[in-house]
């Protein structure tokens, strides 16, 4: 169906993924596609179905989230993964979001809000706030080789407005409106600004904007 955004849930309790799966269903644009009770079960249905949005618990017996994050992302780079997490501060999020996790979401999340995370991801948006960026810049800091070195200067003027518009959270149809392109532009200045900064995915290169001084962090 056109417009269907379509997610795997993956977590090891089946009462919460029944709770979600009608929370998510009885939205009109999106449909839950399969379900997994591990990070190996979370893989091999990711690879099967190849969703739009996998909502990921962290902690699963066996591989874990994080671990089935990297191997998804690995083999499916397209998918866009939200982790679910009982902590705001739990390590294991940080790693996830280095991974190219597309963001988080505490498993208290209210149902307004865990379906606009979802379409926002879905359209592109990484979704980190001000507390946990903070977090993750400061392990950066202290872990110099987490992201490349490769300075801004490199980048056009223009691919430094990309950048700084992505790092606020705009997806690209909205940069695209921003700068007066179109949007098959802008992912063809995207892909040229992860090749010059030696970026993976749109999350890296968001906090490596911040990470550079290039988008604000909200307080």
């Amino acid at each position: 169906m056109n417009g269907m955004i379509r997610i795997l849930i993956a977590d090891d309790h089946s009462l919460f993924r029944q709770g979600l799966r009608s929370l998510l269903e009885a939205e009109g644009d999106l449909r839950v596609i399969g379900e997994a009770a591990s990070g190996r079960e979370a893989l091999r249905a990711a690879l099967e179905t190849r969703p739009d949005i996998v909502l990921m618990d962290i902690q699963m017996p066996g591989l874990d989230g994080v671990e089935a994050t990297k191997e998804i992302l690995k083999e499916f780079p397209e998918a866009k993964v939200i982790m679910l997490t009982m902590y705001r501060q739990d390590a294991y999020v940080f790693e996830a979001v280095k991974a190219g996790a597309r963001g988080y979401l505490l498993k208290d999340v209210d149902a307004e809000a865990l379906v606009d995370a979802v379409r926002r991801v879905n359209e592109g948006e990484v979704l980190l706030d001000a507390e946990l960026a903070e977090q993750i810049i400061h392990d950066f800091r202290a872990k110099r080789d987490v992201l490349p070195q490769a300075h801004h200067a490199d980048l056009t003027d223009r691919e430094v407005q990309i950048l700084r518009l992505l790092a606020q959270g705009a997806t690209n149809q909205e940069i695209a409106d921003e700068l007066g392109i179109s949007e098959k532009t802008v992912r063809n200045r995207l892909s040229e600004i992860f090749s010059k900064l030696h970026l993976n995915n749109r999350t890296q290169a968001a906090l490596y904007a911040i990470r550079e001084g290039l988008a604000d962090i909200e307080e």
